[in-house]
């Protein structure tokens, strides 16, 4: 606000407007990216640390700088190109991945009156922007011109629809308990004199918390569901033709996503900005800090299922999402539906 006013007295509305708006944005993605770099070095000592191991621990004091040496070597690598792809749609397809991730950000709430784009239909975007992350993917293994890369971007298109399906059950449960599309007003809604209690996550919509967070598991590629470039194969799946800032991009792009689907789990089910109790002093605490923090939390659960459980076949992983999410989401949200209308409870 302070920005906006000294440059509307030397600007005028529109133009202090843009640049206002320009420079909160380019200020959000910095911080945004610097915080996925040390989300990443937590994901690797997470990992080290669950198989007693020291993880990175040699660039900067404890590791801290690893993920900026990364960064550097990606961009300071060569970039190959086969010589029979289709240049245009190769180099094209990283782009709209991570585009389509750091676009998603738009309308998500980190505290109060803290969001680009409070649109009543905020969950309908995300929802979109996600399904249109399919596209990045199928453009880079068509456009690697190999059997492999395409066989894999089939995959994981196959792979991220399936459980797409399964998320959207679970956001018309949460809609009809809220009663919004908007996701500051879902926060809002759980907000109460019972603190944590009155989050959706102690509520009839517990399993749908489950079933979203292993469906975020698999909608972003995260281990046990990381079949589309799984280790214990030959071949990298739909980026196996890529290196360097290309190969970056995706995985930025992959981790934005999941940064996001952290962050939609802290809307939906653990009270978004909230304070976990309605305390004086936990009251005073910004609630962009509550917010992070639980993003936070969230990812280390992320990290934890990583390191412990097992990789699935790609048969069980389709089961798992066609035979048993799809019809415990339909059937709860049948039961969440009759349980407001028979006690008269529904939001409006």
């Amino acid at each position: 606000m302070l920005l906006y006013s000294s440059l509307q007295n030397w600007l005028g509305n529109e133009w202090a407007w843009l640049i206002s708006n320009v420079v909160s944005i380019l200020l959000f993605i910095v911080v945004l990216l610097v915080m996925i770099a040390y989300i990443l070095l937590a994901d690797r000592k997470i990992w080290a640390a669950v198989m007693i191991r020291r993880g990175p621990n040699v660039v900067g004091a404890f590791g801290l700088l690893q993920s900026f040496a990364d960064l550097l070597k990606f961009v300071f690598k060569e970039s190959v190109i086969p010589a029979g792809a289709n240049k245009v749609v190769f180099l094209l397809a990283p782009l709209i991945t991570v585009t389509l991730a750091l676009g998603a950000w738009a309308v998500v709430p980190v505290d109060e009156g803290w969001v680009f784009a409070d649109v009543n239909v905020g969950v309908l975007y995300i929802f979109a922007i996600s399904s249109l992350g399919v596209y990045g993917i199928i453009m880079g293994g068509w456009a690697s011109n190999s059997k492999y890369p395409f066989l894999g971007a089939l995959r994981s298109a196959a792979q991220m629809v399936s459980y797409e399906v399964s998320i959207g059950f679970v956001i018309i449960t949460v809609l009809m308990w809220t009663g919004s599309l908007n996701l500051s007003e879902i926060v809002r809604a759980q907000a109460g004199s019972g603190g944590f209690w009155g989050w959706n996550f102690f509520s009839l919509l517990f399993p749908m918390f489950v079933i979203f967070f292993i469906s975020a598991l698999a909608e972003t590629n995260r281990p046990p569901f990381d079949l589309p470039e799984a280790e214990s194969e030959l071949v990298a799946g739909y980026q196996v033709e890529y290196s360097s800032t290309p190969y970056l991009l995706f995985m930025l792009g992959e981790y934005v996503n999941i940064v996001l689907m952290c962050a939609m789990t802290t809307i939906f089910f653990l009270g978004g900005w909230l304070p976990p109790v309605e305390i004086g002093f936990l009251e005073a605490v910004p609630g962009v800090i509550w917010f992070v923090l639980k993003v936070w939390i969230v990812f280390f659960f992320f990290a934890m299922v990583k390191a412990i459980v097992p990789r699935y076949r790609y048969d069980q992983l389709m089961r798992l999402g066609w035979k048993v999410f799809l019809p415990i989401s339909l059937v709860w949200v049948v039961i969440v539906a009759g349980y407001l209308v028979a006690t008269n409870s529904y939001p409006g």
